[in-house]
């Protein structure tokens, strides 16, 4: 039986398959910025045709985490300076309303959620396991936004978790202890259901590594693709 001919629940299960495995490989930073995606040589590693492969990379290139270039064919997204300052500016803003809004509607639940987090970042850190650490630090933020409890809000941040995900795990060199304490700092005042902080210690956490990653996105930069002419075609697909 061709993929053509598989059963819908059978091919959206390879899709899936496809789709997580190639999106772990993107955050987990085994495939780079820039990187091609050559769908013979995929198909044949995962053992699937390429109808699933192309779904899946379809829906990667949804999440910002792949570009498809004309007569290139399909690449890790290079994260550019501009994607960088792009992603802090609408971060900046939603994240200091989500954790308003988590202050104020915090129960003793969601604020069990958020300490296991700090307590798995705290791990993370001593172990000195990078890829645990931002998986740890995107896992809190999006803690506070489901916290928050406001589904337009959701809505809006959700196509930004794998991208804030993967820029942490790509300034893992940022000081990991530093950003415990920052989160340490913006779980108390949630706990303490102190709206104004949590709101306001939120926006100088993210703005505070705005600098940073921005220096750091340089090095994310492929010579052979143009980083302006990446995000003028972003933003025009509106991405």
């Amino acid at each position: 039986m061709t993929a053509a001919q598989q059963p819908d629940t059978a091919r959206g299960s390879l899709r899936d398959r496809v789709y997580d495995t190639l999106r772990r490989r993107i955050l987990e930073v085994e495939l780079q910025p820039g990187d091609r995606l050559v769908e013979r040589d995929l198909a044949a590693e995962l053992e699937v045709s390429r109808i699933p492969l192309r779904e899946a990379i379809s829906r990667l290139e949804a999440d910002g985490l792949v570009l498809v270039v004309p007569r290139r064919g399909a690449l890790v997204a290079p994260f550019t300076p501009a994607d960088v300052r792009d992603l802090f500016d609408v971060r900046e803003s939603l994240e200091s309303l989500a954790a308003r809004l988590s202050a104020e509607r915090a129960d003793d639940a969601a604020l069990s959620r958020l300490a296991a987090r700090l307590d798995a970042a705290r791990t993370a850190t001593r172990r000195r396991d990078r890829a645990a650490i931002a998986a740890a630090n995107a896992g809190f933020h999006a803690d506070i936004i489901d916290t928050a409890a406001n589904p337009l809000l959701t809505s809006m941040m959700r196509p930004l978790e794998a991208r804030t995900h993967w820029l942490f795990r790509l300034t893992a060199q940022r000081d990991p202890g530093r950003q415990c304490a920052e989160h340490e700092e913006l779980y108390e005042a949630i706990a303490a259901h102190d709206a104004d902080r949590a709101a306001a210690v939120a926006h100088t956490h993210v703005a505070d590594g705005r600098a940073e990653s921005l220096a750091l996105a340089a090095r994310w930069s492929r010579p052979e693709i143009d980083p302006e002419a990446v995000a003028a075609r972003r933003r025009r697909r509106g991405s």
